[in-house]
């Protein structure tokens, strides 16, 4: 089931004016915070999340980036499968230093719809750990800015002020310490996945941004559609997703060269393998005409060759003409139109090459068709 409802400003005309647009900002109503503390913090995450968590606990470099880049990570069932994911984010102050027991404080950017069931997740991994979990979904913003136009140049941390979208110029007081916050940090970071996704943050108050710059998270879900990215534990199915179907790997939220956490030795085994053969991918859904069908495929949907009558994946996501599924990479780049969704066989269903993927990702699907 899809978290946004359907309506007009999705179809073909709206797509296109999206990927035209300057840079936008949406403020994530579907995503909260949680709040990490204590001495046994990083310990904690370390042994449950699928990235490198230690560097949110190394003591801040005397240099101009004092502040830890985000990170972006997965907590994983014992089978490896995919439960939750987080955006994890240390706000650190140049003259900052880790006390003497290491402790850190960690915002995490999650999923809201899975709050509850998180924080229950988390305090059952707690056992006698010390370390403090919060709901701080009351206090704080999460916060993405992406669209045409964003330089992928700049610093890794933050994109200068005077280039950043919707600050009301560079001398606006209240915008730098909106995106800023002198004592505390808060400010734009590259979205650890892809540079092509925009700057992601989370803001204790909304940052100041342009009314003609400012747009509902429905842009935002179609931004990542079209870049096959998915986020959440509703469009990553929960307890059955497979982290490297859904290009973790690829988004920079595991780390092969950590010790254990939960579910890595699945993970690492499939990855040591070397071949995958299904993988999340952009979709469009057409008529026999080559025409775009708006909110008639659901999540769910079946996939299916009508040449070999073989499943070949199924949607994950359906949002107007446009949505994301997993599907054999045998089958998608075949350039023939005998995909369609089972039961409705006259829908049409395109897979959609994205840029961002790592060459070796399509070796792999050629080595997969000769095997």
């Amino acid at each position: 089931m899809n978290r946004f409802r359907p309506c007009l400003l999705i179809y073909h005309r709206h797509l296109h004016q999206l990927q035209n647009a300057g840079p936008l900002c949406s403020y994530l109503k579907s995503r909260s915070v949680i709040r990490f503390s204590g001495p046994d913090t990083i310990k904690f995450l370390q042994g449950l999340l699928s990235n490198d968590v230690r560097r949110f606990g190394e003591s801040p470099h005397e240099d101009n980036s004092p502040v830890v880049p985000p990170m972006y990570a997965a907590l994983l069932t014992p089978q490896g499968r995919f439960l939750y994911d987080f955006f994890l984010y240390r706000q650190s102050r140049p003259e900052e230093k880790l006390d003497r027991n290491g402790s850190v404080q960690i915002l995490a950017d999650v999923d809201g719809s899975v709050l509850d069931e998180l924080l229950a997740t988390l305090k059952k991994y707690r056992l006698r750990s010390k370390v403090d979990i919060e709901n701080v979904a009351e206090d704080f913003y999460c916060w993405q800015r992406y669209g045409r136009g964003l330089s992928e140049k700049t610093p890794s941390v933050e994109e200068p002020v005077a280039a950043s979208v919707g600050w009301r110029g560079g001398d606006d007081h209240s915008g730098n310490s909106a995106s800023h916050g002198n004592d505390v940090g808060w400010q734009w970071f590259k979205d650890p996945r892809l540079d092509c996704l925009g700057f992601r943050g989370i803001f204790p108050s909304a940052p100041l941004v342009e009314s003609d710059k400012e747009t509902d998270e429905e842009k935002y879900l179609l931004w990542r559609l079209e870049k096959g990215v998915a986020e959440g534990s509703t469009e990553i199915p929960k307890g059955e997703a497979i982290p490297l179907e859904y290009n973790f790997a690829g988004l920079n939220a595991i780390s092969f060269d950590k010790g254990c956490y939960v579910g890595q030795e699945l993970v690492a085994r499939a990855h040591h393998r070397g071949v995958i053969r299904k993988r999340l991918l952009p979709l469009e859904f057409l008529d026999n005409n080559g025409k775009e069908v708006e909110r008639k495929v659901t999540a769910g949907s079946e996939v299916i060759n009508t040449a070999s009558g073989k499943k070949t994946g199924s949607v994950t996501t359906a949002f107007g003409f446009c949505g994301m599924g997993v599907l054999r990479l045998e089958e998608a780049f075949k350039g023939s139109d005998s995909l369609t969704i089972l039961g409705q066989e006259d829908i049409k269903v395109e897979a959609i090459r994205v840029a961002w993927w790592p060459s070796e990702w399509f070796r792999d699907q050629q080595h997969t068709a000769v095997a």
